[in-house]
């Protein structure tokens, strides 16, 4: 299952040099893998529900291209691997240009909610990276 918003740079996302500052590329991302949770409907309240959550614990970033004021950017989101405990998700912000301007791999924990604790990765989950 795969993912996708679009957003637009906003002057408030620009550093001194002009464009996108690199920490807010993380805030992209995290936007992408919520809308990609809300449209495999696992939401928070549903991990919570299941007594999991999920902990991202590691990104590896590439900065690609430089974003400015006023792109629209496309955060996609897709399932890369799943292990027993952790998962990938792979994504990528492409520009209106079609230019592939970040991509990371970010892996996510899932955590029991009362001993934050590891724990297995739900079926309901695990199952959409079949």
């Amino acid at each position: 299952m795969e993912a996708s918003i679009e957003i637009l740079v906003r002057s408030t996302e620009i550093d001194v040099n002009g464009h996108v500052n690199n920490a807010k590329y993380l805030e992209y991302l995290e936007w992408g893998r919520e809308e990609w949770y809300e449209k495999a409907n696992l939401d928070y309240n549903t991990f919570l529900e299941m007594g999991i959550q999920t902990v991202t614990v590691n990104i590896n970033v590439n900065y690609r291209k430089e974003c400015l004021q006023n792109d629209r950017l496309t955060i996609v989101t897709k399932p890369e691997k799943v292990g027993r405990t952790s998962f990938v998700l792979k994504q990528e912000i492409i520009n209106q240009r079609g230019e592939l301007v970040c991509d990371a791999l970010v892996t996510s924990v899932a955590m029991d909610s009362e001993t934050h604790k590891g724990t297995q990765v739900p079926d309901q989950l695990a199952k959409l990276f079949n």
